[in-house]
């Protein structure tokens, strides 16, 4: 399995930069797919994400400003970060979650990319 993150760099306050996670090794469309982020100082946290069913869901700091999407026939999942602020300054993680059934036990796989850079200057 893996999950490779693209697209980071340095960005401007009010700009838009675009991460894009190519994954391979699993089933795309079976995994909930998400992004995450690690501010310097602080813990990991969710950003948004994108079940194999239903409506994407964002963390409220990025609501309206990222969206998230997925490509199946490319097995690719992308975050458009508009409206940049500083504080969206972290490194970016794509996360792939699949949780079912096993017999009466209930299981959960989950893969991490490498993450990637976001600096955004005021």
């Amino acid at each position: 399995v893996q999950l490779q993150a693209s697209g980071g760099g340095l960005g401007q306050a009010g700009g838009s930069l675009r991460l894009s996670c190519t994954t391979s090794g699993f089933t795309f469309e079976r995994y909930a797919l998400g992004w995450f982020r690690q501010a310097p100082g602080k813990t990991r946290a969710w950003v948004a994400s994108m079940p194999p069913r239903g409506r994407a869901a964002y963390e409220e700091s990025v609501k309206g400003r990222f969206t998230i999407s997925g490509d199946v026939a490319k097995n690719t999942v992308t975050l458009q970060m508009n409206d940049l602020k500083p504080e969206d300054t972290a490194i970016y993680y794509c996360h792939a979650e699949s949780q079912y059934f096993r017999g009466s036990s209930f299981l959960t796989e989950d893969y991490w990319g490498q993450g990637t850079q976001v600096t955004v200057s005021s």
